[in-house]
């Protein structure tokens, strides 16, 4: 009996021992993610508050200019590419790095760091590590952010490049991130049209969008058709190729056949771009 007390007892002090009072962060975490072109970008990072500090500046300050910041609180923020990627033109291959920055009056340095053991402990910084190093303007804002805040806005509309903004009292800089999806998207296209017919449209949509072979791209929209010929939005595409081609004529055809299958399936959308398309050819 005496055994199986003192049994219960070590369990109970083992389990208060270990357990913990939870109470909000003072630098919550929080992340951000996007996909540019194909490549995953994602940011895990801790965001400080101001509670009425200054934060940069020369003097009497967080983070005086020129002095390393982990870039938030805590363990710092990471950010992870899913593909080899170029940043502020440097290229940068996939994987997971640290922020770190050192910020200025007019512009800061910005380095993207390998060794993400080192978490947030700028006093463990090896320049060796370094995967990329350079300078970004920065930017007054008319509004003060409280919170720290990291984001990745302006995606081009080709989907080649991004920017990532970090926010911050009235300060605000960015990076631009850019890709490069074209060898995945060959590889997809010789992979998938062997499986798929119906990925020749895909295909064709892609080659004309991205200036490559137009007559590829009008003899894979010709495969895709022939397994369904009515179909309006294969023949806009088409007409559209035509008109690329020159062959202003065949274009029109198309572009009316288009028209016609798009008013029985009463697509109106479809309608007004192969009007517009027909207007912009004669």
């Amino acid at each position: 009996m005496k055994r199986v007390l003192l049994i219960a007892v070590i369990a109970v002090m083992s389990m208060a021992s270990e357990a913990q009072v939870q109470t909000p962060a003072p630098s919550p975490a929080g992340s951000v993610s996007s996909t540019i072109g194909l490549t995953d970008v994602k940011i895990e990072y801790f965001r400080p508050r101001l509670r009425g500090r200054k934060v940069f500046g020369e003097k009497d300050v967080m983070y005086p200019h020129g002095t390393i910041w982990r870039t938030g609180a805590n363990n710092g923020t990471k950010i992870t590419f899913s593909d080899d990627v170029k940043v502020e033109g440097i290229a940068v291959p996939k994987g997971e790095y640290l922020i770190f920055t050192w910020p200025g009056a007019m512009e800061w340095t910005v380095a993207l760091y390998k060794d993400v053991k080192i978490g947030g402990n700028t006093n463990a910084y090896d320049k060796s590590q370094e995967a990329a190093n350079f300078k970004v303007k920065s930017e007054k804002l008319p509004n003060k952010v409280e919170t720290f805040t990291i984001s990745i806005d302006d995606i081009a509309e080709d989907n080649r490049s991004a920017k990532v903004n970090l926010a911050w009292e009235n300060t605000k800089v960015g990076f631009t991130v850019t890709t490069d999806y074209d060898a995945k998207v060959m590889k997809s296209i010789e992979t998938f049209t062997k499986v798929n017919p119906n990925n020749y449209f895909q295909a064709a949509v892609y080659y004309l969008d991205n200036n490559k072979d137009l007559n590829k791209a009008l003899e894979w929209v010709n495969l895709a058709l022939e397994s369904n010929p009515t179909a309006f939005w294969m023949l806009h595409q088409k007409a559209k190729i035509q008109k690329a081609l020159g062959d202003k004529k065949g274009a029109v055809e198309t572009a009316n056949a288009s028209l016609r299958e798009a008013k029985n399936a009463g697509n109106r959308d479809y309608q007004t771009m192969n009007e517009d398309l027909i207007k912009s050819i004669k």
